[in-house]
């Protein structure tokens, strides 16, 4: 396994459309497995694959206290979703240290396929919900921070190239 690099936004390749997986293989439950290690080593809880630039439909998630129920999600569709919306604040691995609120639907219920390639449904509410929107949110090339405001986009924007320039080795 290994420890992949996460884009950071405004990263152009964040905003990529991805692809359908045509055929769960090894490579594709090799990259969950190296998705799973970096989310676990970013502290995060949902990384999609778009987000470490392999622009393919494939989502890992685990929102349990002890990063010891991991889902793949390959090829996943929203096929239900509650009327009633919920409001919580959101982070991003892609968006470090940014935080802000985004409505969500409350519950939702996603057909996906697993790392064996047979598909499942998820009925999902709390965290695992807001989860699942915000990764599929990632495959449809787009970031949390596309809710906010434009002003506050720009601020975060900002924030971020500035952050990657001061990371950067200085010549």
């Amino acid at each position: 396994m290994a420890i992949l690099n996460i884009l950071r936004y405004p990263d152009p390749r964040l905003h990529r459309v991805a692809k359908p997986v045509l055929l769960v293989d090894q490579r594709i439950r090799d990259l969950a497995d190296d998705m799973l290690e970096t989310m676990y080593e970013a502290e995060g809880v949902g990384l999609a694959a778009s987000q470490v630039d392999v622009h393919e439909r494939v989502v890992v998630i685990d929102t349990s206290d002890d990063h010891d129920q991991p889902y793949v999600l390959i090829n996943p569709e929203l096929i239900a979703s509650s009327a009633e919306f919920t409001e919580a604040e959101e982070g991003c691995l892609s968006v470090p240290q940014i935080y802000d609120k985004v409505p969500r639907h409350s519950r939702v219920t996603v057909r996906a396929q697993g790392r064996d390639g047979v598909w499942f449904e998820l009925e999902a509410d709390g965290l695992l919900a807001v989860c699942i929107q915000h990764e599929m949110d990632h495959l449809m090339g787009k970031v949390f921070v596309e809710y906010l405001s434009p002003l506050k986009r720009e601020r975060i924007k900002t924030k971020m190239l500035k952050k990657t320039r001061d990371e950067q080795p200085r010549r």
